[in-house]
């Protein structure tokens, strides 16, 4: 039995009932590396056919596949695997009810699918596990919710903002009771549309279209959420780099390092943040451009204002500070170590001088 709110009681916009889908789009972390072929080798993992969106470069083309069975629900329509260590998962969740009934239980069904996401995941992980380079079940995770309305006769998208915006407003923000005027009005700021009667207003955790062709959008949605998973995931590891060497906890540099020509052939925690340094740098570029959709003022405009919305240019920004200071680091490292190997030959070149002059001294 759902529960009616008071505002949906006392307000004067009719309670008419709406046809759509909520879609939630799961996504984890869950190695460094997952070797793709390999996975299409093994016969653990049933593979689904899968055509790339057009807007999309294939700089990463994701496994599609199905969930292992036994699973405890239906409603997962889409699980991807992707090659730089993410799965995706994507849960549709129909509907036909009132605005405010929704927004009534869409923390329920938020709560209800991230445990489920974590369990099919963990199942999806299992299988491929021997594909994964650096496993681990997970060390971040990323979530975006879509609720699609379909267009009702008579009512389009301005209609809806008008008499429903207070219940989008709070929906969007998972919250029951209506939102102050000044919240209300900055969430519904990020709305537009492509033919008179679509309505999509972006937020940050989630977003409402009203349109019946709204399968292109989910891919951007999609890709959004893949990629603040990424941009998380690089962040916390870069924290976690950083913080062991203002720890000094990365150990002594070996002895070996300042040695000519060996010191070439040794690793250290140095060496590694120059390795992630570069992994990071290719991912992030890759994904940033992952999108061509130059020519396309409404896609353009959507995916900006769903970057925004992820605070996509912030995380980047950050990213890149933290590249800094590795790059600053490695410097600093590197000119020491290069600075006692002159040392070091300085001392060899001084010692056979004074050998040979001993042996001179000695033959007279």
């Amino acid at each position: 039995m759902l529960v009616k709110s008071s505002e949906s009681k006392n307000s004067a916009a009719p309670l008419l009932t709406f046809s759509g889908n909520i879609f939630i789009f799961h996504a984890f972390d869950i190695g460094e590396e997952i070797n793709l072929e390999l996975v299409k080798s093994r016969s653990t993992i049933l593979q689904r056919p899968y055509i790339p969106p057009k807007y999309f470069k294939n700089y990463h083309i994701p496994l599609s596949v199905e969930l292992p069975h036994p699973h405890a629900t239906s409603n997962c329509v889409n699980a991807k695997i992707h090659n730089f260590g993410a799965l995706s998962l994507t849960y549709q969740i129909p509907f036909d009810d009132t605005l405010e009934d929704i927004r009534a239980n869409l923390q329920e069904i938020g709560y209800k699918y991230q445990e489920q996401s974590v369990i099919d995941a963990h199942t999806l992980f299992k299988k491929i596990k021997p594909s994964i380079i650096k496993p681990h079940f997970f060390y971040t995770k990323s979530s975006y919710f879509v609720i699609q309305l379909d267009p009702q006769i008579g009512l389009d998208g301005n209609t809806l903002k008008e008499k429903y915006g207070s219940i989008i407003a709070s929906s969007l923000r998972f919250e029951t009771s209506s939102l102050s005027e000044y919240q209300k009005n900055q969430i519904l700021e990020a709305s537009l549309g492509y033919f008179k009667g679509d309505l999509t207003v972006i937020d940050t955790e989630s977003a409402l279209v009203y349109d019946r062709e709204y399968e292109e959008l989910l891919d951007f949605f999609e890709f959004g959420n893949i990629q603040q998973l990424e941009l998380r995931y690089f962040d916390r590891l870069l924290d976690q780099q950083l913080n062991l060497i203002y720890e000094e906890k990365t150990g002594k540099v070996p002895l070996k390092s300042y040695l000519p020509f060996l010191g070439t052939l040794s690793t250290s925690p140095i060496d590694e943040l120059g390795k992630l340094k570069a992994d990071i740098s290719v991912i992030t570029e890759r994904l940033s451009s992952s999108i061509k959709i130059v020519g396309d003022p409404y896609f353009s405009e959507l995916y900006a204002t769903l970057e925004n919305q992820l605070d996509i240019e912030n995380l980047k920004a950050t990213i890149e500070k933290k590249l800094a200071i590795v790059h600053d680091i490695r410097s600093v490292w590197q000119h020491k170590v290069d600075a006692i190997r002159e040392d070091l030959l300085t001392v060899l070149i001084i010692i056979l001088i004074l050998i040979e002059l001993l042996v001179a001294v000695t033959h007279k």
